[in-house]
């Protein structure tokens, strides 16, 4: 069966209904403490590494690792994020074990660098593994 040409496709239209963010506090964070004092969270190390953080107003959901690194769902707007990080901030703030500072692009490029030299290395000592077996 054959159907007739169906002719252009119109845009959609775009309604956003989500919006998901990773964040970093480069801060280690007490997640058990957090979790007794802070009704909104939920920690089970032994079920999920991460703490369920549900803010009320903007709703959201943040999860929240020990190391600072946090994901953030459920808001629909930039400003709405913002609120939401600066609230979880400020609660997160007095469960802060140790401050990292964040890694600046020269220590960034090391590590890179450190990477690139391992591999290079790894593959040296495998061409030379296979070479000695021939």
């Amino acid at each position: 069966m054959e159907s007739a040409p169906a002719g252009p496709v119109k845009l959609p239209q775009i309604k956003i209904q989500n919006i998901v963010v990773s964040a970093d506090l480069h801060a280690v964070i007490d997640l058990y403490a957090l979790s007794k004092e802070v009704k909104a969270v939920d920690y089970e190390p032994e079920q999920f590494p991460g703490a369920i953080f549900r803010i009320a107003e903007p709703k959201a959901v943040i999860i929240l690792f020990k190391n600072g690194k946090m994901i953030c769902t459920g808001t629909s707007t930039e400003a709405n994020i913002k609120r939401v990080l600066e609230f979880a901030s400020k609660v997160i703030s007095k469960y802060v074990i140790s401050i990292n500072p964040p890694l600046s692009k020269k220590e960034l490029a090391a590590i890179d660098a450190a990477k690139d030299a391992a591999k290079a290395e790894k593959e040296r000592l495998e061409m030379a593994k296979r070479d000695s077996k021939r």
